[in-house]
């Protein structure tokens, strides 16, 4: 039942983060030859992951919580577990020590468009909770779905920094966002949709819902080629009313995004490129 309280959300990718540190000396013990075999056959199982059915985002972490951040956007949760396996299975697996990972699947608010579903409905005559209010409903949705599909199934953002960061909206004593009318929480947002508009340019923003499948509520990704803007985004963002009394931030990553081929660099101890994607073929 489609209750008008409760905001519907379009679903799309699947999305697993891994976090690893390298366990730098073991590894730094192998043999140069022995380090460099398992170092490129990594590299292209990584390279292996995107298809069509999927994606892997490769970044590094900078500081202490980590050293490599695999960011895996596949069809569905079967997906996410045969990437978790496939890394697992990488020769270079037990020099990968996990520190903490993210399960989510890209999310897109309907805030708005939910009530204006209810109002159209309503209009036509039709009464919230009958089978007839239900299916129409649905077909809402269903059209909604394929107009945002490019939305919901984003390509990776071939852009070198990345920050992720997963988030709650406030359910305290004196402030609990799910307690506050429809209305004013889509007011909010879409103030607070604004300030995002204004980055649009300059950062490229996937938003993943987690309720129900990890610890927080929402889990950001941020890619952008200038890591300052991270910080300007995320700082005015705080100003909003949505965040300022109900947002609670988790821990953040920050670090570099890297193609496939230049994991063997990073695991000698040099800096990983990005390199430019490849021309799209001709029409």
């Amino acid at each position: 039942m489609h209750d008008p309280r409760v905001p519907e959300t379009l679903e799309g990718w699947a999305v697993l983060h891994q976090m690893f540190r390298v366990r730098w000396p073991e590894w730094r013990a192998l043999d140069s030859a022995d380090r460099r075999a398992r170092a490129e056959e990594a590299a292209a199982g990584l390279l292996a992951m995107t298809s069509a059915t999927g994606t892997t985002a490769a970044t590094t972490i900078l500081g202490h919580k980590g050293d490599l951040m695999l960011v895996h956007f596949r069809r569905d949760f079967d997906g996410l577990q045969a990437a978790q396996m496939a890394v697992s299975a990488w020769p270079m697996a037990p020099f990968l020590e996990p520190t903490t990972s993210y399960v989510s699947v890209v999310e897109l608010g309907m805030y708005e468009m939910t009530a204006q579903i209810h109002a159209r409905l309503a209009a036509k005559g039709l009464t919230q909770g009958t089978g007839e209010f239900e299916s129409a409903f649905d077909g809402e949705l269903a059209e909604q779905r394929r107009r945002v599909e490019g939305r919901l199934f984003l390509a990776v953002p071939p852009r070198r920094y990345v920050c992720f960061y997963p988030m709650n909206k406030r359910r305290g004593e004196t402030r609990n966002w799910y307690a506050v009318p429809v209305e004013e929480r889509g007011r909010m947002m879409r103030d607070h949709g604004v300030i995002g508009r204004h980055y649009a340019g300059a950062v490229t923003q996937i938003i993943s819902g987690s309720i129900g499948f990890d610890d927080w509520e929402w889990g950001v990704d941020l890619f952008a080629d200038d890591p300052v803007v991270f910080k300007k985004l995320i700082y005015e963002m705080r100003f909003d009313e949505a965040s300022a009394w109900y947002a609670e931030f988790g821990p953040f990553y920050t670090g570099l995004q890297f193609s496939p081929s230049e994991l063997p660099r990073f695991l000698e101890g040099q800096v990983p490129a990005l390199h430019p994607p490849p021309p799209a073929p001709p029409a």
